[in-house]
């Protein structure tokens, strides 16, 4: 017989967030088009969303009457130190990619958190990140043509550069 799961710190927070999640979804669907017929445009996003809401409050409940772990400190155990740097990195990435430009802003995003991660030696980190951020860029800039932020780097020259070498 196995001993009954215990309640681990964050868990009933984010059950609670996922009821008021599920709420959220639910009236936007409401707002498609209301309980005007059951073919409505809005019929099946309110039937997902209602059991989306159904299933979180018994998450809920659940999780409220599951007993409490003993000696767990949530920034320990749920939200390692590695985990929050990520994080903050994801956030400053996120606030300087318009400003800085996709190029430098990536390469730097992508050279931390390899060598936070992965924890090999910076010339191995600096490659792989250089030969990711290629990649993508070819890819996504070149092939599908999506307009990334430009920022500092000149990336019409870049581009004119790259597709000299197609030619």
């Amino acid at each position: 017989m196995s001993s009954p799961s215990l309640r681990k710190p964050g868990e009933v927070v984010f059950s609670l967030l996922l009821v008021v999640f599920s709420l959220f979804v639910f009236w936007q669907a409401y707002k498609i088009a209301g309980f005007s017929s059951m073919s409505s445009a809005g019929a099946f996003p309110m039937a997902a969303s209602f059991a989306m809401l159904l299933s979180s409050c018994f998450i809920f409940v659940k999780t409220l009457r599951t007993p409490k772990a003993q000696g767990m400190r949530f920034f320990y155990h749920c939200l390692p130190p590695v985990v929050a740097f990520i994080m903050a990195i994801i956030l400053i990435y996120a606030v300087l990619l318009n400003s800085v430009g996709f190029t430098l802003t990536s390469f730097a995003f992508l050279f931390i958190c390899i060598q936070t991660l992965h924890r090999r030696s910076p010339f191995y980190t600096f490659a792989l990140s250089l030969i990711t951020l290629i990649v993508v860029y070819i890819v996504f800039r070149l092939i599908f043509q999506v307009v990334l932020p430009e920022g500092i780097v000149p990336e019409d020259r870049v581009i004119a550069v790259i597709k000299s070498l197609w030619s």
